[in-house]
């Protein structure tokens, strides 16, 4: 018989021929009966007024049913809160809703037609006038307005500790550096669509989401419906990575239109469009003042942050909240200010606010260094801590120095000459940069039911999400170990808004949410199995300790001798499947946690916001960059990231996780940035041919070390969660290794080689 696979095996993906061999169905791939075929037409203008639409030239169009606009739709879509204020919506702009248009791109109309061709065509032969107003684009326009984070949100202060100016002023030693990074679209390689049938009242929407059930409650909330007749469906998803996490305003505009044409309807957004009609991350502007005394200990850290929004968001991703806590610091002041402009509203992208705020940090640091003329492994050493500064909180467990020895080691640091441009093979200057790299541990609260038959098939359902991360498979291991059957006879399903409801898929926060209740719906099983075993006069576990009994190799086994076959067993119990439904409540969720996830609504616990504790994941990067000494070209050639992250379920889809962010990483230093025209306020690299990002000749080689760690304290399986721990510090581990290779510091992302073409340096 094939053995039980164990938590911390090895396995490949259970999906993965699926998705290899086509049979894997994303929400465009599933047919509709007679469908009709949905276009958007988007806002040319980034603030304003429509004057007029003229749809004569797009009615004439062969097999145009409909065009829908703020003159005949009404008020038929409803308001709903922002989703981290605790809403369901990524945007709170509502297209359609009247003339008024706030961002470029906006959605103006949607077309619909008896075919995509006719209704591309007709959207394009849409005449649409404007009353232009002057946009802000964004930093230093007119017009743009600014205010304190803490200001305009009721939950949020900004981490101080001590007297951080007069320790910096008093300091021997100190960086006073300014930062920024651009604005980032997620670009999934699969488009955003969505589409929406009516039967008998009740709506079944196809779309790629991060939260099935969020989305469900969200669309019922705007469409003023029970949410129990919207069923949303999503098993597989062509990639995420935040964009898919909150519910955007095209979904109810599809719901409407096919209810208004009582036909199924199907959007497929395009590329470009997907600028504007979907989240970013924002543009952000970093102030870090850093000092340390001699010895290289901090005495003062003051991190201030920028970030820009839409006009009527007060969305931000507030990074201070990880940045003034990865070093032991007594004096700590951070301020966030969020940047009002005439864009589409930001939002969640993979790892959110760590990923701008440590370049800031992590860049400062090695400032630091190069001022103290020490090591930047070594200065980070001095300020290792067990006890994070801000409320002197216990880390539940950090091994972030652990991390920066197997890295250092594998990478050979201890080759590094610290000098900048004293590394050359041939034309091509080497530098050689490393940053630390961190990410809250979170929990939300999840359900699941679990069944097993006699013949020993198992059935896990959750409506958890596999965003390309694995979750089929960590699900599929966690059951496989507790229940003790092989891989192959557990079917795992997710993405289904009728299943039992679990968290949104963000915050790297699904395998610790959804495996820990998983695990709990299987030792249910195990326990009446057990039981049962143990109640029987005649049975070889007759008398014996229930609670010793284990689930292993198809076998129910007594580790003090006597086994027998699972399905004998299970017939003990039932002659039909056992079933057990689980719910799961992590610790510092509030107590109405559990029952806002089955309203879809965010709930996650841990990082710096728990009461008694701090709990992160942490990990080391090392670069090495090559810059050609003549046409300042600058290559990638390895990456060596070493992290701890917990109790590694799968180590074949945890390295690729870290592994791609790693890349990603490298991505978000040397290649990728939305531009913007200020003028307009409007994106003009809307495609994959402009908007760059690494192919495989970029990165060279990436190597990923998982370093041992379990943590009990965050929960009962020891899982930290590692989906946005790889790509956070890569990008300032980047920046200090260009400095390296040509004593050039880069302090605004990305690095390109016309930022070194007339910059004094040392090395060029």
């Amino acid at each position: 018989m094939e053995q039980t696979a164990k938590i911390g095996t090895a396995a490949p993906r259970i999906d993965g021929r699926l998705k290899v061999t086509g049979e894997a169905r994303y929400a465009s791939d599933v047919p509709l009966a007679n469908p009709v075929y949905a276009f958007l037409a988007t806002s040319a203008i980034a603030r304003g007024r429509i004057a007029d639409i003229d749809e004569n030239a797009s009615r004439t169009v062969p097999g145009v049913l409909d065009v829908l606009t703020h003159r005949n739709i009404g008020n038929v879509v409803k308001p709903t809160k922002l989703f981290s204020d605790g809403g369901y919506l990524g945007s709170t702009i509502m297209p359609l809703a009247s003339n008024q248009i706030w961002h470029g791109g906006q959605i103006v109309a949607v077309v619909l037609a008896e075919t995509f061709e006719a209704a591309r065509e007709a959207a394009h032969r849409l005449n649409v006038t404007y009353t232009v107003e002057q946009p802000s684009a964004g930093f230093d326009s007119a017009g743009a307005t600014t205010v304190a984070a803490k200001d305009v949100s009721s939950n949020y202060e900004d981490p101080a500790v001590g007297d951080a100016e007069t320790a910096f002023a008093g300091a021997p030693v100190t960086v006073d550096a300014h930062y920024a990074t651009p604005t980032q679209h997620h670009n999934p390689i699969e488009l955003f669509t969505t589409s929406c049938a009516w039967a008998d009242g009740k709506l079944t929407v196809w779309e790629g989401s991060q939260n099935v059930t969020g989305l469900k409650n969200g669309l019922a909330e705007q469409l003023g419906i029970d949410p129990e007749k919207i069923h949303v469906v999503s098993p597989f998803i062509g990639g995420a990575f935040g964009s898919r996490g909150s519910l955007t305003q095209r979904t109810a505009l599809i719901a409407v239109a096919a209810r208004r044409l009582n036909r199924p309807v199907k959007l497929v957004a395009t590329r470009d469009q997907g600028f504007t009609i979907a989240s970013y991350r924002a543009e952000t502007r970093h102030h870090v003042r850093i000092a340390a005394d001699r010895d290289g200990k901090l005495v003062a850290l003051i991190h201030e942050g920028e970030e820009v929004t839409s006009r009527p968001d007060n969305y931000k991703v507030a990074g201070t909240d990880a940045s003034t806590r990865l070093y032991a610091c007594p004096n700590v002041a951070s301020k966030v200010s969020i940047v009002h402009a005439d864009r589409n509203t930001p939002g969640f992208m993979r790892s959110p606010p760590e990923v701008p705020y440590l370049f800031a940090l992590e860049s400062a640091m090695d400032e630091l260094a190069i001022a103290l003329n020490m090591d930047p492994v070594e200065l980070r050493r001095r300020n290792d801590t067990m006890r994070e500064p801000i409320k002197g909180l216990l880390y539940t467990s950090r091994n972030l120095i652990p991390c920066f020895e197997a890295a250092a080691k594998s990478f050979g640091w201890d080759r590094r000459n610290p000098k900048p441009g004293s590394m050359r093979d041939g034309d091509w200057l080497v530098g050689w940069g490393c940053a630390a790299t961190m990410y809250p541990t979170q929990m939300g609260p999840a359900t699941a039911r679990v069944m097993i038959t006699p013949q020993g098939a198992v059935k896990v359902q959750t409506a958890a999400h596999d965003i390309g991360t694995g979750a089929y498979t960590v699900v599929a291991l966690t059951a496989s170990d507790r229940l003790g059957v092989p891989l192959d006879k557990i079917t795992v399903e997710l993405g289904d808004s009728d299943l039992p409801p679990a968290p949104v898929a963000g915050g790297s926060n699904t395998t610790a949410s959804v495996c820990n209740v998983v695990a709990k719906a299987c030792g249910q099983i195990r326990s009446r199995i057990a039981q049962a075993a143990v109640d029987a006069a005649n049975g070889v576990f007759a008398g014996k300790d229930a609670g010793r009994l284990v689930l292993t190799d198809g076998m129910l086994r007594d580790p003090d001798g006597g086994s027998e076959w699972l399905e004998a067993a299970i017939r003990r119990v039932s002659n039909g499947a056992i079933e057990a439904y689980a719910e799961n409540t992590p610790h510092g969720v509030p107590p109405d946690g559990l029952s806002k996830v089955y309203q879809g609504h965010a709930v996650l616990a841990g990082g710096a916001k728990m009461k008694d504790r701090i709990q992160f994941a942490f990990g080391a990067e090392f670069v090495e960059v090559r810059v050609h000494a003549r046409t300042r070209e600058i290559r990638c050639p390895r990456v060596v990231g070493a992290f701890a992250a917990g109790r590694i379920v799968d180590p074949t889809t945890a390295r690729s996780q870290l592994m791609g962010g790693l890349i990603w990483g490298v991505s978000s230093a040397l290649h990728e940035a939305t531009e913007i025209d200020r003028r307009s306020a409007r994106y003009y690299n809307t495609d994959l041919a402009e908007y760059l990002v690494p192919v495989n000749a970029d990165i060279d080689e990436a190597e990923v070390i998982l370093i041992p760690e379990e943590d009990h304290l965050v929960n009962e399986l020891g899982i930290k969660g590692l989906g946005e721990l790889g790509n956070v510090g890569t990008n300032a581990a980047a920046a200090n290794a260009v400095y390296h290779a040509t004593g050039v510091r880069i302090r605004e992302l990305p690095i390109r080689l016309e930022k070194l073409l007339d910059a004094p340096s040392i090395a060029l």
